[in-house]
């Protein structure tokens, strides 16, 4: 979030960011955003009776605010199906791993326990299916052999905040999109 909110401070960035929205009231980024203006909302998830009633009102403050583009960041909760087809090809996530290696949680653990020569991280569209949308952007780093899961958390984290405003780049000005969905004939 740091690294977008910073790479949009430059003219000629082809995205704003007008707003950050969390579902935890203790989340550092929302002090950082409001440091640099960015308008914040807290949505605490514990608040609403279920996951539809929270990604209802998800949506309706995104939309209040107009919001053309969502990037997710630390943002550690599965989206159900309705909520991503909301904002099918508008939404960006990214992911401390190669996809399609490591997808979900411990993605360094496991890059460690795997003896993987490379690691890295990968900004893909949102999909239904967790971590399997389509790759914007993609970095790798070498493992070394005295990788511990915090170097190794750490060199990743420096091509997150490298590879993020590029694929944000990529997306607002119509460079990356989403391929087109086929549609579900009725089996019915």
């Amino acid at each position: 979030m740091t690294a977008l909110i910073e790479a949009a401070e430059a003219s000629d960035y082809p995205a704003e960011i007008v707003l950050v929205v969390s579902n935890s009231p203790e989340a550092l980024g929302l002090a950082r955003a409001r440091d640099a203006g960015v308008a914040t909302a807290i949505l605490d998830h514990k608040l609403f009776a279920n996951r539809e009633a929270f990604e209802r009102a998800l949506d309706e403050e995104l939309r209040a605010w107009r919001i053309d583009i969502v990037c997710l960041a630390g943002f550690m909760r599965l989206l159900t199906p309705w909520f991503v087809t909301r904002w099918q090809g508008c939404m960006l996530n990214i992911h401390p791993a190669l996809l399609p290696q490591f997808k979900g949680l411990d993605t360094h653990r496991r890059a460690l326990a795997a003896a993987v020569k490379e690691h890295g991280a990968t900004v893909h569209f949102v999909v239904p299916e967790m971590d399997s949308g389509p790759i914007v952007a993609q970095e790798a780093v070498p493992v070394l052999e005295t990788d511990t899961e915090e170097t190794l958390a750490e060199r990743v984290l420096k091509v997150e905040h490298r590879i993020y405003p590029l694929a944000l780049r990529a997306v607002a000005e119509g460079r990356a999109s989403l391929p087109p969905q086929p549609k579900k004939e009725n089996a019915g």
